[in-house]
């Protein structure tokens, strides 16, 4: 981890249930985190999927 805590993703549903956890592991520099992504639509959380899966 990289000792910044758990990172939070806030969505435009108007629920704004937690409704997704990604866990991201980055091989290049050791690294793992966890993101909770809150009230995220489908389309959003394809976005924040993409956002992290760019390398």
């Amino acid at each position: 981890m990289d000792g910044d805590g758990i990172d939070n993703w806030k969505g435009t549903d108007p629920c704004q249930r937690i409704d997704a956890i990604m866990c991201i592991v980055d091989l290049m520099n050791k690294d793992s985190e966890i993101k909770i992504l809150i009230g995220c639509t489908e389309e959003e959380k394809e976005k924040v999927y993409r956002f992290h899966n760019k390398s």
